[in-house]
């Protein structure tokens, strides 16, 4: 799903840029550029990166990335 329909970003970028290390939304702004020209995006990109931030989304991202 887009998120930042400015700059082409998605949801899916979003989580491989938390994955990636990324844990602020200025960070993810410079990287990305999400949130930096009409700021709509600014709350969904927000939330999208805290929850991949979380515990159990990261348990999950583990778990599929190295099936049994």
């Amino acid at each position: 799903m887009y998120v930042c329909l400015c700059t082409g970003v998605t949801d899916r970028e979003i989580r491989e840029a938390a994955e990636n290390g990324i844990t602020s939304m200025r960070q993810l702004g410079k990287e990305l550029g999400v949130g930096r020209q009409c700021g709509r995006c600014a709350c969904t990109a927000r939330e999208i990166l805290r929850e991949s931030r979380t515990s159990d989304y990261l348990s999950m991202a583990n778990l599929l990335a190295h099936p049994a």
